[in-house]
């Protein structure tokens, strides 16, 4: 078959997706990617399996802007793309390859999944824009074959608006490569003890309660250490670089940028903090109990499920500095024996419900059917 992905984000397809592409190639089929061009399509391209490799096709579109021409441009692109590839199949992941690519394959006549990641911000701050996005996915995904979701609410949320009422299936997230995430042995606390937390620098996943929370216990107890990996959104860079900047010069953080292996930064550390508004289903929540690390998460719903109230880590309410402050002093009250205790129950746990062979077994049994 030809199978053809549509995605608006090359690293976010290498990092939890290449697995997929691979298995697909070892199955005999021809990858074709559509994406916005970027310093890591060439990681896609470099990825091979029976003399097959990766099809690139570069199609540029704003991640995260609401021009509505421009919008209407990249729905023309990806019916022209589709008239001149004719693929079998076609795989959409985030929101405007979603929508915009979901509705061109159901006029193209043109079998396609869906996989929703999460809702997104214009949808979960509800209005009009809501509304609107709403009514869009019913339309777009009504005749997909199959439309992925990450957890239980956001597909009841959907759900509940007419949006793939019949053909919803329910992924682990993107599951997680147990192989490349290996068990990392809890490292001493002798010279204190390391958080850190992996986000997006954007308000929505939680940077400013992070923050915050840094800045009053690292005034309390030197001997805590907070640590932060992420990229700037452009579109927010100037609120919080400054910020960030600041508090390291004060050595209240220790920001490290972007990073591909984040694994070796978790490995070092011994609490993973994730304030994230909503989630599919969180990926950095999934290598932190992996790597074997207790975790402090939002109670919502794409992180409560990749870990154990008590057991392997605990949740707090979220866009709410005291409650996270609250979860660091609860997790700081166990014994090092303790916290060590809750990465290997968090590292059973993700072995038992989030191998990421499971994500590809789903994948490969809906093509079945085709």
């Amino acid at each position: 078959m030809k199978i053809l992905i549509l995605t608006n984000y090359a690293n976010g397809l290498w990092l939890f997706r290449k697995e997929l592409l691979l298995a697909f190639m070892e199955d005999g089929h021809d990858v074709y990617v559509s994406l916005p061009p970027d310093e890591n399509v060439d990681k896609l391209r470099s990825l091979q399996c029976r003399g097959r490799t990766v099809n690139i096709i570069e199609t540029p579109f704003e991640r995260r802007g609401n021009n509505p021409v421009k919008d209407f441009g990249l729905f023309m692109t990806y019916r022209k793309l589709l008239k001149s590839h004719r693929p079998d199949v076609v795989l959409t992941y985030t929101i405007k390859p979603n929508l915009y690519g979901g509705l061109a394959c159901r006029l193209s006549r043109i079998p396609y999944l869906c996989n929703i990641t999460g809702l997104g911000t214009a949808i979960e701050n509800g209005g009009m824009l809501s509304r609107i996005l709403l009514g869009f996915y019913k339309i777009s995904m009504k005749k997909a074959r199959r439309v992925f979701f990450q957890n239980t609410r956001n597909r009841d949320f959907m759900n509940s608006y007419g949006v793939a009422v019949r053909n919803s299936r329910l992924l682990p997230g993107s599951g997680v490569n147990l192989q490349e995430h290996p068990f990392s042995a809890y490292p001493s606390e002798e010279e204190g003890i390391v958080f850190l937390a992996v986000i997006r620098i954007m308000k929505d996943k939680g940077i400013e309660e992070y923050l915050e929370t840094a800045r009053r216990l690292k005034e309390r107890s030197p001997n805590l250490h907070f640590w932060l990996v992420g990229e700037y959104e452009e579109e927010t860079r100037d609120r919080y670089e400054p910020m960030i900047c600041a508090l390291e010069k004060q050595g209240i953080i220790r920001y490290f940028g972007h990073i591909d292996h984040v694994g070796e930064v978790m490995a070092k550390s011994h609490v993973i903090v994730h304030p994230s508004y909503h989630e599919g289903l969180s990926n950095v929540l999934l290598e932190a109990a992996a790597c074997g690390r207790p975790v402090l998460a939002g109670n919502i719903n794409g992180c409560i499920e990749t870990f154990v109230e008590g057991e392997s880590g605990f949740s707090f309410e979220v866009k709410n500095t005291d409650a996270l402050v609250e979860a660091v002093e609860k997790i700081l009250e166990c014994s090092p024996q303790q916290r060590r205790a809750m990465g290997e129950a968090g590292r059973a746990w993700v072995e038992k419900q989030f191998d990421r062979n499971i994500v590809l077994q789903a994948y490969r049994e809906e093509l079945a059917e085709l």
